[in-house]
């Protein structure tokens, strides 16, 4: 690694986007989850010997790249971009299942997980509950993308959220202390436990006071601006400043990029946004963040390269049993209490609890002579992977099988008069056409035409009747067809002004109310 330059380390870079926006993009032809297939192709390269490409992996599997890329560089944007968008709204109507999961699952799980590892891994006490902190939290990066990436019912997608961005943050927290105090607060005895309890109050309360400063601070600062592309800059010194702030006085850098993105994105946009730059800030961190996931999930794939467990296949099931226990437990104990909870969706977060490149990121910020490092990297490598390609891909069928993202009332049905609808109308354009090219008489054709005529006013009544039993489906249509008008509108005003018909002030103002009202159609749907 010390052999790059600049130059050569950018060419890396490039290449790795290439491959990543490639299988990114069919993945997403073929409406597959992509996190999965770069995990999968990622691992094929990282296995196969490609010459071409032994720079690139050399270049990445380095421990510090593979570290520094993902928690600095990766980790503050995804937070902050899928912080950004969540609703204080949605995430006070569900605070009851995001706080079980996100603590009482998480402690739960490590503490199942760290006593296990040193009775059946035989751990040492360190060893044992940083594996456990690492395997107790979900990772909001493989979380978000694969769930987003196969879609969920919107209350259960908020829990699975909160949780993934809450329960990291703690994790993180649970590492530090695993890897580098613990023994010592152990030592300790009663008087280590407390100073080991004040750390750990002391670690997330700065970085909720590191986070709701500057995230309201930042807000404040959006109301003397009206200037998209400032404010995106804003937002981005904002996640990555919050991050290392808290980082560098040693509290919790996630759990202030997720508090500082919450504010900014509720109590900012409220008082200090224009609908033009909500949605000019969104469609940026739309782009950061594919871009970004589907650059980590390549980048765990190769990851393999560095992982030997040719004689390890018993103590990894072993390992990996003792996360999905664990992980069983403690969905099923802390959810226990919620009511009204549906079982389908303790089944879901539990099943859905996927690990990812966080782990791995942080199992190599160990140091070399870590006690054990080499046995936890390849234990958490084999469950990230596990849990990346066997859970994620199952998922979609258990969503289906537990009927959990069933679609709404009377969607079915109104599926099935569009095809109806569409098979007469594509009916009727080809017997016209057939009509003129082998000249068939009027008589002949108008029976036909009449007939399917009739079927589709019979069909148009069918509509119109279940629009009225469903009207948001008929909401849902005509969002649909306002949204498509407003994009041909903005289109065609941009026409004009190249053409010099109209000045740019003029097309410029056009231009920001369509935005605004293609906006406003955003947030009410």
């Amino acid at each position: 690694m010390h052999d790059l330059d600049l130059h050569h380390t950018f060419e890396l870079g490039l290449i790795l986007v290439m491959i990543a926006a490639g299988i990114t993009a069919i993945s997403k032809k073929f409406r597959q989850p992509y996190p999965i297939a770069l995990v999968i192709v990622g691992a094929i390269i990282g296995l196969v010997n490609i010459p071409a490409l032994e720079p690139l992996k050399r270049f990445i599997t380095e421990g510090e790249v593979f570290n520094f890329v993902i928690i600095t560089i990766f980790l503050p944007a995804l937070l902050g971009e899928a912080s950004l968008k969540l609703p204080f709204s949605h995430l006070r109507e569900n605070k009851n299942p995001i706080l079980a999961l996100a603590f009482g699952g998480t402690l739960l799980s490590f503490i199942i997980i760290g006593f296990s590892s040193i009775w059946l891994l035989n751990f040492s006490i360190p060893a044992a509950f940083v594996f456990a902190a690492l395997m107790s939290a979900t990772d909001p990066v493989s979380v978000l993308s694969i769930f987003k990436s196969v879609g969920v019912n919107k209350k259960l997608a908020t829990v699975i959220e909160g949780e993934s961005l809450f329960n990291d943050g703690l994790a993180v927290v649970l590492f530090k202390i695993s890897a580098f105090y613990l023994l010592s607060y152990i030592d300790a005895g009663f008087s280590g436990i407390a100073s080991g309890l004040f750390e750990f109050i002391k670690v997330i309360s700065l970085g909720l006071i590191i986070g709701g400063a500057l995230g309201y601070g930042f807000s404040i600062l959006t109301k003397y601006f009206d200037d998209y592309p400032l404010e995106i800059i804003f937002s981005i010194i904002l996640f990555y400043g919050s991050f290392l702030l808290a980082e560098s006085v040693h509290a919790s850098g996630v759990i202030a990029v997720v508090v500082a993105a919450l504010i900014f994105g509720n109590y900012g946009a409220k008082i200090g946004m224009s609908p033009t730059t909500k949605l000019n800030i969104n469609n940026f961190w739309d782009v950061a963040a594919l871009l970004a996931n589907s650059l980590v999930f390549l980048m765990v794939g190769l990851e393999i390269k560095v992982i030997h467990i040719s004689d390890k296949w018993g103590l990894i099931l072993i390992a990996l049993l003792i996360v999905l226990i664990a992980r069983s437990f403690a969905v099923y104990t802390s959810l226990f209490f919620i009511k009204g909870f549906p079982n389908p969706w303790k089944h879901i977060i539990n099943w859905g609890g996927l690990k990812g490149s966080l782990s791995i990121a942080l199992v190599l910020s160990l140091p070399r002579n870590f006690n054990g490092r080499e046995e936890i990297l390849i234990f958490a490598f084999s469950v990230v992977l596990f849990s990346l390609v066997i859970q994620g891909l199952s998922i979609k069928p258990l969503l289906a099988y537990l009927g959990v993202n069933q679609k709404e009332e009377g969607f079915i049905e109104y599926e099935q008069l569009l095809a109806q609808g569409h098979r007469s109308e594509v009916a009727i354009s080809e017997i016209n056409k057939v009509k003129k090219n082998l000249f068939i008489t009027e008589p002949v054709s108008k029976e036909i035409i009449a007939q399917h005529e009739l079927r589709l006013n019979k069909l148009q009544n069918e509509i119109e009747q279940l629009f009225q039993k469903y009207p948001e489906l008929k909401n849902k249509q005509q969002t649909i067809l306002l949204k498509h008008s407003l994009y041909a509108e903005h289109e065609a005003i941009d026409k004009l002004l190249k053409e010099d018909i109209i000045s740019t002030e003029v097309a410029y103002g056009e231009q920001d109310q369509i935005i605004n009202e293609l906006s406003k159609l955003e947030e009410e749907h």
